[in-house]
């Protein structure tokens, strides 16, 4: 058996739920991974990510393991799921819900309002689909986007204005009271989809109003680097985001107010929208990051 082989398996012998992933559940690094992290978020608090951009051996490992070419891969209980396309249909028909124990989604129609200008612009760009269906795909950052596919067993459709609308399960949710209309400003025209459910998106934060929120005492920070980063340029006032916190932490009040820091500002940025796609409403980034807490607040950290 080879080396590869036996790590694989003594991770999903230690584990009973793991995603080999790009990237990591907090900062996904493409599209698939990230979509498959959204799905299984929203029915499992604990589980393992694993990122096989840190990994080359894992990453062909997995692949040759579970003859499954792609990433991300999805194993419960030792065995393979598959990946984010499965992940998604499953997430749709209630599968995966029922795999963990958990509730079903709420399947219930939206309420939506389209504009007649909307309507007649949105058939226009229908005229050659074919038989395509129309969809509205609102991800976890409540970015909206039209798209023409295959109508599935699972969708929720919604017919408003004579336009007939579908949903994956989770976009029917963001896009309860949705607002659709043709607007024309002086930067051009095209369609306006406005989402009463959307939360405010992150802050920024200087290093100055971080000093006095922290004396304040209002305001939670959440250190996203490294731990070897950590250590060497400490911050005390802030928690640390890993694997082992990531469920206490994801568990907040969702008012909480947040900050988040990494070494310059971006990697925190991601994580912030991470947890923005999770309900968090009162969020921040620090600009700059330790770094510029070193050069304007306490140059006793040191600078890396």
């Amino acid at each position: 058996m080879s080396a590869v082989r036996t790590r694989i398996e003594a991770l999903l012998a230690a584990h009973p739920v793991i995603l080999f992933m790009k990237g990591t559940r907090e900062a996904p690094r493409c599209g698939f991974s990230a979509a498959a992290v959204e799905r299984l978020d929203e029915v499992l608090e604990d589980y393992l990510g694993v990122d096989v951009l840190e990994d080359e051996a894992i990453r062909q490992g997995i692949k040759e393991y579970g003859n499954w070419p792609t990433i991300p891969q999805l194993y419960v209980n030792g065995e393979l799921v598959g990946g984010s396309d499965i992940i998604q249909s499953l997430y749709d028909s209630g599968e995966l819900h029922r795999l963990f124990g958990r509730p079903e989604p709420d399947r219930s129609p939206p309420d939506l309002a389209i504009s007649d200008r909307a309507v007649a612009a949105i058939r226009e760009a229908m005229a050659d689909v074919g038989d395509a269906k129309l969809f509205l795909a609102i991800d976890g950052r409540f970015q909206p986007q039209f798209q023409f596919r295959e109508a599935g067993s699972a969708d929720i459709a919604v017919e408003a204005n004579g336009l007939e609308v579908r949903f994956d399960v989770a976009s029917a949710q963001r896009a309860r009271g949705a607002r659709i209309d043709w607007v024309e400003t002086e930067h051009g025209s095209g369609l306006s989809i406005q989402l009463p459910l959307a939360p405010k998106g992150v802050r920024d934060l200087d290093v100055h109003a971080l000093r006095d929120r922290l004396a304040a005492g209002d305001i939670t920070v959440i250190d996203v680097r490294p731990a070897a980063d950590r250590a060497a340029a400490p911050f005390a006032a802030a928690e640390v985001l890993d694997a082992d916190s990531h469920a206490r932490l994801i568990g907040l009040d969702k008012g909480t107010p947040i900050a988040f820091l990494c070494h310059h500002g971006n990697s925190s940025r991601q994580a912030a929208e991470y947890f923005r796609e999770r309900g968090f409403r009162d969020l921040y980034n620090v600009s700059g990051g330790i770094d510029a807490w070193s050069r304007e607040i306490d140059p006793s950290v040191l600078r890396y």
